[in-house]
């Protein structure tokens, strides 16, 4: 199965500003990508590129006054399966986890592991079997706890307040899931990309970048969805952080204003 994903994302800033942009696909790609993306800028800048600490691609440059559009468009293959499912995949003692990965079990911006919410996490996932079947038991409850909800979507908005507030978008159903993996002692980690309607009824909202996670079970990552809940097809990942403040896909180091911003993500038919 080939997909054709892609953006336009157009800004309007009143003075130069400094922006970081993490609009690419992510290099773990690069083998699946038959197209491979090239981020247009118009008017035309110099983009300087370097790959962050969790491996990002990533792209600076100073946007001028006026509007600033960012274009890109690739082509990936993908085995056309529904995410991996390991019911049997093992949860390690703290003592075991490897040192790269220990990052995944502390607090950060939006996950806030040092707070009631690891009291919580207990008394809810406790009695369930360690490993894959309490990261499903997580992903169970926050997708029936939170109502998702465009219009409710607030960018500062931490796993505590989700929980309190029981309302969200993608990325917060994330924070509260990976949340409660970290107090459960089980390593998860943010993920941004792409993610169509392929397999699933259409969505009646225009096509957004999505968010999903992964949690560190059995010696590896594998993907869990809290928002959706099921196994999906066709993510295509673009980058990767403790949580939503590591994977901005663009930072502006002044003001600007958002004026376009479409998002696509299509199934090329076969023979085209």
């Amino acid at each position: 199965m080939n997909i054709r994903v892609g953006y336009q994302i157009e800004f309007d800033s009143p003075k130069p500003a400094p922006m970081v942009l993490m609009l690419y696909l992510h290099p773990s790609r690069e083998l699946t990508t038959l197209k491979p993306d090239q981020l247009q800028v118009t008017p035309p800048l110099f983009v300087s590129e370097y790959y962050d600490l969790y491996g990002n691609r990533c792209g600076r440059l100073i946007a001028p006054p006026g509007r600033i559009l960012f274009r890109n468009e690739a082509i990936v293959t993908d085995c056309g399966l529904p995410d991996i499912q390991v019911p049997q995949a093992g949860q390690a003692q703290v003592q075991d986890i490897p040192n790269e990965m220990v990052l995944f079990l502390l607090a950060s911006r939006y996950c806030e592991v040092d707070s009631e919410l690891k009291d919580i996490a207990w008394s809810l996932f406790s009695h369930t079997q360690p490993g894959w079947p309490r990261v499903q038991a997580i992903c169970n409850y926050v997708h029936r706890h939170i109502r998702f909800d465009y219009m409710q979507a607030r960018a500062n908005r931490t796993a505590l307040e989700v929980y309190r507030e029981r309302v969200g978008v993608c990325r917060d159903y994330m924070h509260l899931a990976i949340t409660f993996c970290r107090c459960c002692n089980i390593p998860a980690r943010y993920c941004t990309g792409y993610l169509g309607d392929i397999g699933v009824p259409p969505a009646a909202d225009p096509m957004d970048f999505s968010a999903w996670f992964e949690a560190y079970l059995g010696g590896q990552w594998y993907t869990f969805d809290a928002r959706n809940n099921i196994p999906r097809i066709g993510r295509v990942l673009m980058a990767r952080g403790r949580d939503a403040a590591d994977v901005a896909l663009t930072t502006t180091f002044g003001e600007n204003t958002l004026r376009t911003f479409q998002v696509w993500t299509d199934v090329i038919p076969d023979g085209d």
